[in-house]
């Protein structure tokens, strides 16, 4: 944990300025940067022609290429800078885009506001903002769940993963673990196109988000205000999930808020009947999003606080 107080400084930064619309309109985005080589890669070497056997070895091939690139830039970065509090300072701002600590909240909070005021079209276009699935279908309970499963979701892979492996190799770790996800978000889907080419992005990203999931997991139940019910519910329902590792923060916020998360939702038209986590629960409603806003701002200072704990033991 040599760069766990340079994820304290980029968590720290994050929280006050997130990533400003001014300066995104200037430069992007770290993510979109790599999101335009996934593309490229995507389009020159997944071929409908080809069979799924060279797709997916391309796949493999153009994977490996996207998280080489990122380790090695990351690396090369950081071998330029002064050695000592400079460069654990310097790598947490180089690491700051990287962790979305405030565009997560905002994103989610955004959906809270109009649900609450009972606008169900704005809060519709809100969620829409954060999630795959089909808004138009959803009511009250609907837009709660599916904000509140992101939230859940994406405090694991959007905040803890990126600070867990920049705390143990600063910059080639962090930028790493964002091609990685990136790349899982991009084509590690099953989708006709990307069964076979996604198929290792799609591993790679399961492997790398294993211990971090169950860390955020975790992290939920000790601020849970209802942690008896947080823990047994993810002991008891993170394996149902459909995914090995979303189901850990999932379940254990369902039980956090008292709340059955999951289920049947729509996709491009078609249903999928996924299992409930914390099944016969209540349907959570707008107010369980600031509840799990609560908690999730709870467990981020959480891990700030353990992780300045381990930079200065």
């Amino acid at each position: 944990m040599g760069f766990a107080g340079a994820m304290v400084v980029a968590m720290a930064v994050d929280a006050f300025l997130g990533w400003p619309s001014g300066l995104f309109a200037r430069v992007g985005h770290p993510v979109t940067w790599l999101g335009r080589l996934i593309g490229a890669i995507d389009r020159s070497w997944n071929r409908a022609a080809d069979p799924p056997a060279l797709r997916r070895a391309a796949g493999i091939a153009g994977a490996l290429l996207v998280i080489a690139v990122s380790v090695v830039i990351g690396w090369m970065i950081q071998s330029l800078l002064p050695k000592g509090w400079i460069e654990i300072v310097l790598v947490g701002i180089l690491s700051w885009p990287l962790v979305a600590l405030r565009s997560l909240h905002d994103h989610v909070a955004a959906v809270a506001k109009p649900l609450r005021a009972g606008d169900i079209a704005a809060a519709r276009e809100a969620v829409s903002r954060i999630v795959g699935r089909d808004p138009t279908a959803l009511d009250e309970a609907g837009i709660a769940r599916a904000a509140i499963e992101s939230l859940a979701e994406n405090a694991s892979d959007g905040i803890v993963a990126p600070v867990f492996w920049g705390a143990l190799f600063g910059l080639p770790g962090i930028l790493g673990y964002k091609a990685i996800n990136t790349l899982d978000s991009m084509i590690g889907h099953r989708s006709e196109r990307h069964e076979a080419f996604g198929w290792a992005a799609a591993r790679i990203d399961d492997v790398a988000n294993f211990i971090p999931a169950r860390l955020t997991g975790f992290l939920f139940v000790l601020l849970a205000p209802r942690r008896s019910e947080a823990l047994s519910s993810m002991t008891r329902d993170a394996r149902r999930h459909r995914s090995p590792n979303a189901g850990w923060p999932e379940a254990a916020m369902a039980g956090a808020l008292g709340v059955r998360l999951s289920g049947p939702r729509i996709y491009q038209g078609s249903i999928t009947n996924e299992p409930w986590l914390n099944e016969g629960a209540r349907n959570p409603l707008a107010a369980d999003i600031g509840e799990g806003l609560t908690v999730y701002r709870r467990a981020m200072l959480l891990l700030a606080g353990v992780l300045a704990i381990l930079a200065f033991a």
